[in-house]
């Protein structure tokens, strides 16, 4: 249903560009962080796994959440809720920016996604019911990934003449006039809509999606400081265990659930959501590491260490148009493998580097991972939409881009558990270019994985799997 056709009818591309700037700030504010985390480090006193819960506390939430806030725009309202999640979005921004420790600061950050999660999804769904045109809409979700890819390449830049310039606390108070912005165009323009036929809610498979994610990542990020061996890190792999297992028949049971369990039966869907995870999760760590291996052993400033970064920035808005072109006239193995091959190599570039590495090298090497991670997203949804049935769509792009912030949240938990920087008593030594080596071989692996999966979800055992979920659903698969 569609309450105000004729505001869609007159402002498409003004409601595109509303859409893109709160995908743009919610985005951002993902990879913007990770520059002053030094910073903040140093100002509030707080260790490596305080700084990497305030990346965690984010994109844990936009991860659990995703998926409930998209099916509470399609049944209240997507401009109501689009409009409280910039409210709750500002609020959140204007927090962190007033966060006088580091657990304020945590709390903060899962405000400010608790709004975000009611943006990217929500304005998607906008995006699509204001281009009733096939073609101009297609030009309009183009335009919207490439907003995305522009403000994950130069997030560390933005973040680092933020903190260089005014100071760690302007990153996040810098969103409130954007927000204030968006908040009336969006009261002016935008149309309400609402979904046709509106989803059931799924509290007990919402409580166990955030239980999982949680333990997983307290486990992981925790387990160095208070012990792999010890109770709260086995308890909480235990209880994230005991969600999964309830999760998958809780699911099952459902006439309409969060998440269908037998939407992984089709391989290029679970090929698409294994390589979001893979994939995100080896550019956070790449971020993460990175950062704290230029400002804390190298001792560079935030925005030299922002303009290191732009290399990659600069390969991802070169790499992402190529790959959507390559996805429509060739298909999505040569994008997925070409991508996986260029991490892989970029990872095992920095496994054979020390704290001495040349910084020209660096930003070679920078330039080959963005290369890299700009190839991979367009074959990842196209692969995540073909392997369903066509009325399943857009809840495989949801689950896809929840795959996306898992991996983003486990990534960084991985770097630091990985190179022992979680347990380093809240300081990086000055080892930590050679520390880290583990972790390169390890996105090497996952990278490769990346290769394997393009290879696997184009396969005709693939497009088989894709047929029989589509008649188990009742639906028509879009390969």
């Amino acid at each position: 249903m569609t309450d105000e056709p004729p505001a869609r009818q007159r402002h498409p591309k003004l409601i595109l560009a509303i859409c893109c700037l709160s995908l743009f700030i919610v985005t951002l504010d993902a990879t913007v962080t990770n520059v002053a985390l030094p910073t903040i480090g140093k100002e509030l006193h707080a260790g490596v796994t305080s700084l990497q819960w305030t990346l965690d506390a984010y994109t844990l939430t936009l991860a659990a959440l995703l998926v409930l806030a998209g099916s509470s725009a399609d049944r209240f309202g997507r401009k109501r809720v689009f409009r409280i999640g910039l409210v709750v979005f500002g609020l959140g921004s204007l927090a962190c920016s007033a966060a006088p420790s580091d657990g304020a600061l945590i709390a903060a950050r899962v405000l400010q996604a608790l709004g975000g999660t009611m943006l990217n999804p929500v304005s998607l769904s906008i995006i699509t019911n204001a281009f009733q045109d096939r073609k101009a809409r297609a030009g309009a979700l183009g335009v919207w990934g490439a907003i995305s890819g522009v403000s994950l390449g130069f997030g560390p830049l933005v973040g680092g003449l933020l903190v260089e310039t005014v100071g760690w606390r302007a990153i996040f108070w810098v969103n409130v006039p954007v927000v204030v912005a968006a908040l009336v165009l969006t009261t002016l323009f935008v149309p309400e809509s609402r979904a046709p036929r509106r989803r059931r809610f799924d509290p007990v498979g919402q409580v166990l999606v955030v239980v999982l994610l949680a333990g997983t990542v307290f486990g992981i990020i925790e387990g160095p400081e208070l012990g792999w061996a010890s109770p709260a890190t086995l308890g909480a792999f235990a209880v994230s265990a005991v969600a999964l297992a309830l999760f998958v028949p809780a699911e099952l049971r459902r006439q309409e659930p969060l998440i269908d369990p037998r939407f992984f039966t089709s391989i290029p869907f679970s090929g698409a959501v294994v390589a979001a995870v893979l994939a995100f999760g080896s550019w956070s760590a790449f971020l993460f590491s990175n950062t704290l291996l230029l400002q804390d052993v190298k001792g560079f400033s935030p925005i030299l260490t922002g303009l290191l970064f732009m290399p990659a920035g600069i390969a991802i808005l070169v790499a992402s148009p190529v790959s959507g072109r390559l996805v429509g006239s060739l298909g999505t193995r040569l994008p997925m493998s070409l991508a996986g091959l260029l991490i892989a190599a970029a990872a095992v570039a920095l496994a054979l580097t020390t704290s001495s590495a040349p910084v020209a090298l660096l930003a070679v090497v920078f330039a080959v991972f963005g290369l890299g991670f700009g190839l991979v997203n367009a074959p990842i949804t196209n692969t995540a939409v073909s392997g369903m049935p066509n009325d399943q769509a857009g809840a495989a792009s949801a689950i896809a881009s929840t795959g996306r912030q898992v991996g983003t949240s486990l990534g960084i938990a991985l770097a630091g558990s990985i190179t022992g920087a979680s347990g380093a008593g809240g300081r990086v030594p000055r080892s930590f270019a050679t520390d880290a080596h583990p972790l390169w071989w390890t996105v090497a692996g996952a990278a490769l994985a990346i290769v394997a999966i393009g290879s696997l979800s184009s396969s005709k055992a693939a497009e088989r799997s894709s047929e029989r979920l589509g008649e188990l659903v009742g639906g028509r698969s879009a390969v």
